[in-house]
């Protein structure tokens, strides 16, 4: 899992492609989609593809479920490696590469946040 959620790699995706993820900004949904979420821009980019951005949607209602079943406290910094996480995975699995919102389940930020936890 890259230490750095603001600039990393990931994949290899299910064509053999390592893609580069930079992160752009987070805000609210409410502020841009009317949406009761945390978005995340990211943009993406290989060698042989244009970059195309990707903005994952947290729902907030999801967020403070697991903030309360994890303890962890409801940040900026933890929303962007919960999303950096998952668009590991989007990129890992080829599952919702071809869209450019992705609103994650509570389960999809589980396993977010699972992956985040040491070993």
């Amino acid at each position: 899992m890259p230490d750095n959620f603001r600039r990393f790699e990931a994949g290899p995706d299910p064509f053999g492609r390592t893609w580069q993820v930079e992160f752009q900004w987070l805000q609210t949904g409410i502020s841009i989609r009317h949406a009761d979420t945390v978005d995340v821009k990211f943009y993406l980019w290989t060698q042989d593809e244009p970059k195309q951005e990707k903005v994952l949607a947290l729902p907030h209602p999801s967020l403070l479920t697991l903030s309360r079943e994890t303890g962890h406290a409801l940040t900026d910094a933890w929303c962007l490696k919960l999303a950096g996480a998952h668009l590991k995975s989007i990129v890992e699995s080829g599952e919702d590469l071809e869209k450019t919102l992705v609103t994650l389940s509570l389960e999809d930020l589980r396993r977010a946040a699972g992956i985040l936890q040491p070993a």
